[in-house]
């Protein structure tokens, strides 16, 4: 059995819009299907227990070891023309996020 972070999208419906939450968890499976089959039955189950939307939407990271301190548990490239400042404005820093500033 081999670790995977896998990351699931939901929807949060609030009297002022929307919010969405992207949520990593960490699974001990025999395949990256199977974590993802693990998450999304709990993504459901957390999505009912707090009254938003799972979008079902899942990408799954085998972790390639056993994970500790520092461990990466996730990773994502994503190609785009874009400059590093417009790039985190574009996809990190839009000024919506929910998030602690420091």
């Amino acid at each position: 059995m081999d670790w995977y972070g896998v990351r699931c999208v939901f929807e949060w419906k609030t009297r002022d819009g929307r919010s969405y939450e992207e949520r990593i968890t960490l699974w001990q499976a025999a395949s990256a299907d199977e974590a993802i089959a693990l998450a999304e039955a709990e993504a459901e189950t957390y999505a009912a227990d707090n009254g938003f939307g799972f979008l079902g939407f899942a990408q799954s990271y085998h972790l390639g070891g056993t994970p500790g301190s520092g461990t990466e548990v996730f990773s994502l490239l994503r190609d785009s023309p874009l400059e590093p400042n417009a790039y985190l404005d574009a996809f990190f820093d839009t000024g919506t996020e929910r998030q602690q500033q420091h």
